[in-house]
């Protein structure tokens, strides 16, 4: 019999569960190869490691040791010598730590190899690794996204931002909340000139939205940009809208290039409330704003949330990387430049 006679709708619905059930057991097949690869990896890196330790061998033994395994698995890749140091200072990293070995293998072992060689070369503690390992699987990163959050130092900067969460929302939602913000926000993809007003830095995010998203963090979705919402008879205009799926909540963001004044807070407090009323559903939870300037007294900002009935978190943001301030401190100023110029221009002439 040929396919035509049977039901064609009963059959086209038979095939598509039947690709669904191979397509989940090819993935599943990947996995657990690359968690048996890892695996290799992990025990090769360890018999390295306490080989030279023990035995007194020089690191030299490695490049041998690659070159035998060549031999004998001629058709198997990953016994490169660089590959193989790189074993053997991945055990390295982790096993100095006072956590549980075997945990960290378990964990780490479901990351992509790749990722695992960009966290132990940029990491500097195998806290801040492990941290990075939980969201790869958390948020699913590539290896390029990985390597950009380490650069910006998304560890140290997680959950940083002033807040008053912990009065104005409940525990697990203001711990959730807290973790989801950041304090500094960097903004060095932009292109801004010298005199930046805040409309320039709002068009300059939207334009950039892909970059700003990446540095808000994952779950955030882009409403809209000067969003209007009516309070009584007046109009007012919210900078940028979002809203954040795992939080289920619309989080307002108004851009400041000044420092940080109170007054701020009592204007934020107000699109808080407008947009509860008028665009958050009874199953959405609190509307949650962030307040990005230029610089902040943490005492003064502190301060200002007290009293505050609407969640609000106050952060600053960096347009550019600062020079290191011995490196600052070495570099001539304009005028010294434009000095020696002119000297140099006058002896030519």
């Amino acid at each position: 019999m040929n396919v035509e006679s049977y039901n064609a709708h009963e059959y086209i619905k038979w095939i598509s569960t039947l690709r669904e059930k191979i397509q989940s057991a090819q993935l599943k097949a990947a996995v657990n190869v690359n968690k048996e690869l890892l695996s290799l990896y992990w025990e090769l890196g360890k018999s390295i490691s306490l080989k030279i330790s023990e035995s007194n061998w020089g690191s030299s033994v490695v490049e041998q040791l690659a070159k035998d395994l060549k031999k004998e698995f001629p058709n198997q890749k990953g016994f490169s010598r660089s590959n193989l140091f790189s074993m053997k200072q991945w055990f390295e990293f982790y096993s100095t730590s006072n956590n549980d070995i075997e945990k960290i293998q378990q964990l780490v072992g479901q990351i992509p190899w790749g990722h695992n060689i960009a966290i132990i070369t940029k990491s500097k503690s195998t806290e801040e690794a492990l941290f990075y390992c939980n969201k790869i699987l958390e948020n699913n990163w590539s290896r390029a996204v990985l390597i950009h959050q380490i650069s910006s130092d998304f560890y140290n900067r997680k959950g940083k931002a002033i807040n008053n969460f912990s009065n104005t929302l409940p525990d697990l939602h203001s711990e959730l909340a807290e973790e989801t913000l950041k304090d500094p926000y960097k903004l060095d993809f932009l292109d801004l000139q010298e005199k930046i007003l805040e409309r320039d830095i709002e068009a300059q995010l939207v334009k950039h939205i892909t970059s700003f998203l990446l540095e808000l963090g994952a779950g955030f979705s882009f409403v809209g940009q000067q969003v209007p919402v009516k309070v009584g008879d007046q109009d007012f205009y919210i900078d940028l809208l979002f809203y954040h799926i795992k939080l289920k909540c619309y989080v307002v963001i108004e851009l400041k290039a000044i420092e940080f004044k109170a007054e701020f807070v009592g204007k934020m407090n107000l699109y808080l409330s407008a947009v509860d009323d008028s665009m958050k559903s009874e199953s959405e939870n609190p509307t949650i704003g962030l307040l990005l300037c230029q610089s902040k007294s943490e005492v003064i900002a502190e301060y200002a949330l007290r009293g505050m009935t609407q969640p609000i978190g106050i952060a600053e943001y960096e347009l550019c990387k600062a020079l290191p301030k011995n490196l600052k401190s070495n570099l001539p100023t304009i005028e010294k430049i434009e000095k020696e110029l002119a000297t140099t221009l006058a002896k030519k002439s």
